[in-house]
């Protein structure tokens, strides 16, 4: 398989991620929207969405869609609940990471630390996201009070959608000891086996 992806993103890190708890092998292209790489016709062609990551299979099919992916390839795995409703669960919050949480939390420290997104921090933006961000944290927080993973009892590929970009926010911004279920799971999620840094590389 190759992934295109960026190593700073959270979005590509997700599948990262998955494979390397699956032992999947896969080479990395890196395809940055920073430089532009994102919008050449070449990549285009192959994502007329104009976004990474994006997965070609071994026969050329390829799926876009950070959590689109996660789904093809926890297919079968302990990463996709078995069980209807607890399956239903990890869809629920995969939707909810691409809504109500990536849209603020991502953003605001994309906006803080990438120059060429400086002139968009402007502080209505931020403070918008800064509410909207901890809106998400909260709700999360308090699903985690009584629940250790997301989705049922056990780790899943809703686990690791939020994970992406909640054990960053804090260079967003954010204070996540104001959310001490979320502190509990981050450390649940990085114990789990197989877990890998987002700053990597196969």
């Amino acid at each position: 398989m190759i992934l295109y992806s960026m190593i700073d993103s959270g979005n590509c890190y997700k599948p990262r991620l998955l494979m390397a708890k699956l032992g999947i092998a896969f080479t990395n292209v890196e395809v940055s929207s920073h430089t532009g790489d994102t919008r050449k016709a070449d990549f285009v062609a192959k994502n007329p969405n104009a976004m990474v990551p994006l997965l070609e299979l071994d026969d050329g099919r390829r799926i876009a869609e950070s959590n689109a992916i996660l789904l093809y390839l926890a297919e079968g795995t302990r990463f996709l609940p078995a069980d209807r409703y607890q399956r239903a669960l990890a869809y629920q919050w995969l939707f909810f990471e691409q809504y109500s949480h990536e849209p603020y939390i991502a953003v605001r420290k994309a906006l803080l630390t990438f120059p060429e997104r400086a002139r968009d921090a402007t502080p209505e933006r931020l403070a918008s996201t800064l509410e909207r961000g901890n809106k998400a944290l909260g709700v999360m927080n308090r699903h985690l009070e009584a629940n250790a993973f997301f989705a049922g009892d056990a780790y899943s590929v809703a686990d690791i959608a939020l994970y992406a970009y909640t054990h960053t926010a804090e260079k967003g911004g954010f204070q996540l000891d104001a959310y001490p279920a979320v502190a509990a799971w981050l450390k649940r999620v990085e114990a789990d086996k197989g877990h890998v840094p987002l700053v990597w590389l196969p």
